[in-house]
């Protein structure tokens, strides 16, 4: 990703928030036009198996990027339904339209549309909308908080330090690979509760310290940055499983403590790359 360029101005905290704002109000207008009506349709992106695809991913992502257009032209945008777009800032918009398509197809409130701003080294601003339950989680550049019916509630997670003690979530039980899955069940087992299929929103759920860890596998870009920028201003950690930079994909451990995010790194550290 390029430096940043002085020919752009850099932009404020407040215009970046207010302009992440308008992305994810019109991607809901677009999400809850076909959320549990019949007209829904579902396209199958996998030869084998289900990977949905929806008009809905399509025309929320479509419509993000017409804003971008209009307000910041030269930012780059990482997408999962268009070609992805260079830009000459050094900024880059992560957009995943619809995050837990498979939940949406199913009619349960789960899903979310992720919103990140990455600055060439970190996501810096993360959002997590789910416009069906009025829920906005919002975190980075010294922002955290979730925003219902103009009610703006902090956001913090836990003080969980011990596995023990701990809530886990992940989206699927099978968790990327074999070795993966095993490594997962791992940690799993020694925790208090363990809990599937929330996809984005288990990540809302651990930085309102409802939950504690949040460990997955097989990600893509546009699915971690939002979720690694809120979860971090929120108080918690996001690693890959080796505790390096996830904003690329792949692995992924958030936790509410460094406590708890080490003691969970002590068993991923070791499982072997595919």
């Amino acid at each position: 990703m390029k430096e940043l360029s002085m020919a752009h101005p850099i932009p404020t905290a407040y215009a970046i928030l207010t302009l992440a704002e308008q992305l994810a109000d019109a991607a809901a207008v677009e999400t809850l036009k076909w959320f549990r009506t019949p007209a829904l349709l579902a396209d199958n992106k996998l030869e084998s198996g289900f990977d949905p695809v929806t008009q809905a991913d399509k025309a929320a992502e479509q419509a993000m990027r017409a804003v971008l257009a209009a307000n910041r032209p030269h930012d780059a945008i990482i997408g999962e339904e268009a070609q992805d777009k260079t830009g000459t800032t050094g900024f880059s918009w992560v957009l995943d339209p619809i995050d837990g398509t498979r939940g949406y197809v199913s009619g349960t409130p789960t899903w979310g549309t992720l919103i990140a701003l990455n600055d060439g080294k970190a996501p810096i601003l993360g959002v997590i909308d789910q416009p069906y339950t009025g829920e906005r989680f919002i975190g980075g550049l010294g922002y955290a908080f979730m925003e219902r019916d103009g009610v703006k509630t902090p956001l913090a997670t836990s003080k969980t330090q011990s596995l023990t003690k701990a809530i886990i979530f992940t989206t699927y039980p099978e968790v990327g690979s074999k070795v993966e899955a095993a490594a997962f069940h791992q940690v799993a087992q020694l925790c208090k509760l363990t809990r599937y299929g929330m996809d984005c929103y288990a990540y809302a759920l651990l930085a309102a310290g409802h939950i504690d860890l949040v460990i997955e596998a097989g990600l893509q870009a546009y699915d971690i940055q939002a979720p690694i920028a809120l979860v971090r201003a929120a108080g918690g950690v996001a690693t890959d499983w080796g505790g390096g930079n996830p904003m690329n994909g792949g692995r992924c451990i958030c936790a509410a403590t460094p406590e708890l995010h080490a003691a969970a790194l002590k068993i991923l550290k070791h499982v072997p790359l595919d």
